[in-house]
């Protein structure tokens, strides 16, 4: 291995595909991870999950070799860009990552860094967890009533990238073409601004075929298919029913779709099936609160899993606490859900769970279920001990306020114990 500014570890060895089709993982024991810490806060969070990784690690008998990777602030200072090519090379080579919260400049050219890095890595699973850890301070009275998966596809959707700028004369050609072409006279007079929303059965099934193994891996009942195609008929309509063709046509007896289910059992599932059902976006967006344990595995379009998975991230105590991962074919690269917090940047005060917990879904992608379980179980028992950062101590009676750092030295002193 050699890069320009990334420094390879000595040791360690790279995990690698195992199966081309299936996409499994051989996994060393002594796998070399990229770590990008990412911007703001990035830098408090990222060396704290870093010492709680490694020591879940060793206390199961394994050992990471970290390899810092750039993108944003510290990718500027080094390359003079945002997004150097060989930080994509890095992670595409090692195919496990994990990275903290970017920042993406006004003017940069980016969208979004985090969004780049998913589509030049074809991530296309953004995958959150949301349970409730004892102890949380929550907006709901049940919180541990939460224990949901949202599968939310990367790729398209109007995250594609595809938008015309007011003003521009690519703008007045799409709309010309929308109004003389195509003879749609809906869009109002003057300036306008105008984005492309391409949903394709290519990107659906790929993400619910994700959804549904990962709800028959995990002994989970449900798959819900949530959209907006009650309006959006031919985008998210289009999503439901390519989502609805994957479980009929692919799956045999272990799935079940809700319409049979009520039409020839009435509503009483079978053993070990799992039951794919669709509901409509605004609507799951209130089901979360009144019907929370209902649900078990949601798949949805980009811009849906973006709204509902910070939503069902609320509930359970915020984005601080809520982990993230985007995964591909043999490839995955793990990040919280919160941003970057500039202003708290360099304080060691901000939370560092969902980062630290974002490496509990990381743990589990290599099959390290024993040093993921040990990770989780030792921030709950922080947590639970009223050990907590400032975020969670102005909600907690009686607890001890930790910086960011001290609270990742109690999470790995009780690994360690």
């Amino acid at each position: 291995m050699s890069y320009e500014h990334i420094e390879a570890p000595d040791g360690g060895a790279k995990i690698t595909l195992a199966d081309e089709e299936t996409g499994e993982l051989d996994v060393p024991e002594n796998p070399i991870i990229p770590i990008l810490y990412g911007d703001g806060t990035g830098e408090d969070v990222g060396p704290v999950a870093q010492d709680v990784l490694s020591a879940a690690a060793e206390a199961t008998g394994r050992d990471i070799e970290w390899m810092r990777v750039y993108a944003g602030e510290t990718a500027r200072e080094k390359y003079d860009e945002n997004l150097p090519d060989e930080t994509v090379q890095a992670i595409r080579d090692h195919r496990v990552a994990i990275k903290g919260p970017l920042t993406t400049p006004v003017g940069a050219g980016f969208r979004s860094l985090n969004v780049a890095l998913r589509q030049t890595l074809d991530l296309y699973a953004n995958v959150r967890p949301t349970y409730h850890l004892e102890g949380v301070p929550s907006p709901v009275s049940k919180p541990e009533e939460m224990d949901m998966v949202t599968f939310r596809e990367n790729t398209e959707d109007v995250y594609s990238g595809i938008e015309f700028e007011e003003g521009t004369d690519e703008v007045a050609r799409v709309r010309e073409f929308i109004e003389d072409e195509m003879g749609y006279d809906s869009i109002h007079e003057g300036p306008v601004g105008i984005g492309i929303k391409p949903i394709t059965e290519f990107g659906t099934k790929r993400l619910v075929r994700e959804a549904i193994d990962y709800a028959l891996e995990n002994d989970r009942d449900s798959v819900t298919l949530v959209h907006k195609g009650n309006i959006m008929k031919f985008t998210e309509g289009q999503f439901r029913d390519w989502g609805y063709e994957v479980a009929e046509e692919e799956y045999g007896d272990e799935v079940i779709t809700e319409d049979t289910l009520w039409e020839e059992r009435d509503g009483e599932a079978p053993e070990d099936t799992v039951v794919v059902n669709d509901r409509i976006a605004d609507n799951m967006l209130q089901q979360l609160l009144t019907r929370t344990d209902e649900y078990d595995v949601l798949a949805m379009p980009n811009l849906n899993g973006d709204y509902l998975s910070d939503a069902a991230g609320a509930q359970i105590g915020g984005l601080g606490i809520a982990p993230g991962g985007n995964f591909g074919h043999g490839r995955m690269l793990a990040e919280p859900v919160h941003g970057s917090a500039p202003k708290y940047a360099g304080q060691d005060k901000v939370n560092p769970s969902a980062l630290i917990l974002s490496g509990v879904l990381m743990f589990e992608y290599m099959g390290w279920d024993d040093a993921a379980e040990l990770v989780r179980d030792a921030v709950e028992e922080t947590i639970a001990a009223k050990e907590v950062t400032y975020d969670f101590h102005r909600q907690i009676e009686g607890g001890e306020k930790l910086g960011t750092s001290e609270f990742g030295q109690r999470v790995v002193d009780r690994i360690q114990n």
